[in-house]
């Protein structure tokens, strides 16, 4: 679609495609709504997976963040994905194991 009513991003993680959106329809129009926001995350499976991005993580959660990105360690590969559009956003999986 050409004029999404709501903000949806086709991905393709670990070679599967998945689906990464939102129910905010400001997030299309406002920049100010990127600040903390919900995504989902389906890719045909039956979860999906509830998202808070908070693009304006502050220095002292670095340390929280720290141990998925520490040496020998990576971020889930959703994450990464998720930081192609938001360079440095804290991801939140809620409570969810990560997954994918």
């Amino acid at each position: 679609l050409k004029t999404p009513k709501f903000p949806v991003w086709l991905c393709s993680i670990k070679g599967m495609h998945s689906v990464l959106f939102s129910t905010n329809r400001l997030l299309l129009s406002d920049w100010k709504m990127e600040h903390v926001f919900h995504l989902y995350f389906y890719n045909g499976q039956p979860r999906t997976a509830h998202l808070t991005v908070d693009t304006h993580s502050h220095h002292w959660e670095e340390g929280r963040c720290e141990g998925a990105s520490s040496v020998g360690r990576r971020a889930p590969s959703l994450e990464m994905a998720i930081r192609t559009k938001w360079p440095g956003a804290a991801v939140s999986w809620n409570g969810t194991d990560p997954f994918f």
